[in-house]
C-alpha cells in the first residue's frame, strides 16, 4: 500500500447519497471521498507500477489498457453524477498522496467552486449530425457505376462512352456531392443553434473521422456537446425528435446524459483545470 498513489476521478461537492458499496474503479480498488474544506476529491489507490510517470506513459500507447481504464473511470464518474454533480478529471490523473490531493484541492479552490456552480443542476448531452455514405459519395453515377451487382450487359450499359463522358459522369458526382455536403451543413448548423437555446453552454468538437468512425456511418457533419439543465432535458429530446425523418440522407445521433466532461474549463479565465474532456468518455463507449 505504501507504493500505491491516488487516482483521482471527480471533484465535486458532499454528495446527497454514499456510493453503491459495490462499485469499483480503476485497478478493482474501490473509490472513496476525500473531503477537504467543502470540496471532495472521488479517490482510489493504483500501483505505482502502473501509473508512476514511465509506466503511465507506455501504457497511454497500450489501446486495449487505455480503453479498460477509460470504462472504469467513467463507471464511477457515472455512478457519482447519480449523486451529485461531479467535474470529472483527466483520465489517469494521479497524485502521490492524499496530501497531494489535498494540496490540488487547496490551490484550485477557487476556480474549482466556480466551475460546481456553473455546472450544477447540469448535464451533457453529445448529439452527432452524420451524412448517409451514398449522399457523402454523391448519386453513385460516376465511375463506379455497374461494379456490384447487376449483369455484365447492365454494367456495359452505364460504362462511359467516351473520355468526355467518364470526365461528365464525374463532374455530376463530384456536384451532387458538393450540392449533399452544403445542404448537411445548413441543417446542423440550425439544428444547432436550436439546441443552444435549450443550453447553458454549447461546444463544437472537431468532427470524427479515421479510425474514429464507422465505416457506413457516412460523414460526420456535426459533433457537438451541450451543457443543458436537467429539468429542460426533455424539451432538448423532443427537439431533436422533431428533427428525425425531415432531411433524407442525415441521421442525428444522441448520447447522454453524462456528467459534464466537455465543460470543466473556468467560467472565467476559459482554462482548464486538472478536469477532464471527453476522452475517458469517449473510450468508455460514449461520444465526444
Amino acid at each position: 500500500m505504501n507504493d500505491d498513489l491516488r487516482y483521482v476521478y471527480a471533484v465535486c461537492r458532499p454528495p446527497a447519497a454514499p456510493l453503491h458499496a459495490d462499485l469499483t474503479g480503476v485497478g478493482g480498488a474501490p473509490p472513496r471521498q476525500l473531503t477537504h474544506e467543502g470540496l471532495v476529491a472521488v479517490v482510489s489507490p493504483v500501483p505505482e507500477r502502473d501509473f508512476g510517470r514511465e509506466p503511465l506513459r507506455a501504457h497511454l500507447e497500450d489501446l486495449r489498457w487505455l480503453a479498460e481504464t477509460a470504462r472504469a473511470h467513467q463507471n464511477v464518474v457515472a455512478a457519482l453524477a447519480t449523486v451529485t454533480c461531479p467535474l470529472p478529471l483527466r483520465l489517469a490523473t494521479v497524485f502521490h498522496d492524499d496530501s497531494g490531493v489535498r494540496a490540488m484541492l487547496e490551490d484550485e479552490s477557487e476556480r474549482l467552486h466556480r466551475i460546481l456552480d456553473r455546472i450544477d443542476g447540469h448535464v451533457e448531452w453529445g448529439v452527432k449530425v452524420w451524412l448517409g455514405a451514398a449522399s457523402a459519395d454523391g448519386d453513385g453515377s460516376g465511375d463506379r457505376e455497374g461494379s456490384a451487382g447487376g449483369s455484365a450487359a447492365a454494367a456495359s450499359s452505364h460504362a462511359p462512352r467516351s473520355g468526355r463522358d467518364y470526365l461528365r459522369r464525374r463532374r455530376a458526382g463530384n456536384a451532387a456531392r458538393e450540392e449533399a455536403l452544403a445542404r448537411a451543413d445548413v441543417f446542423a448548423r440550425r439544428l444547432h443553434g436550436d439546441l443552444s437555446r435549450y443550453a447553458a453552454d454549447a461546444r463544437l468538437h472537431p468532427v470524427q473521422s479515421g479510425p474514429l468512425t464507422d465505416a457506413g456511418s457516412g460523414r460526420n457533419i456535426l459533433n457537438s456537446a451541450y451543457l443543458v439543465p436537467r429539468t429542460w432535458s426533455e424539451e432538448f429530446l423532443e427537439l431533436i425528435g422533431r428533427t428525425e425523418g425531415t432531411r433524407p440522407g442525415l441521421r442525428v445521433e444522441v448520447t447522454g446524459p453524462w456528467a459534464a466532461y466537455s465543460f470543466t474549463d473556468d467560467p472565467d479565465a476559459r482554462e482548464e483545470p486538472h478536469g477532464g474532456e471527453g476522452a475517458a468518455r469517449q473510450d468508455a463507449g460514449g461520444a465526444p
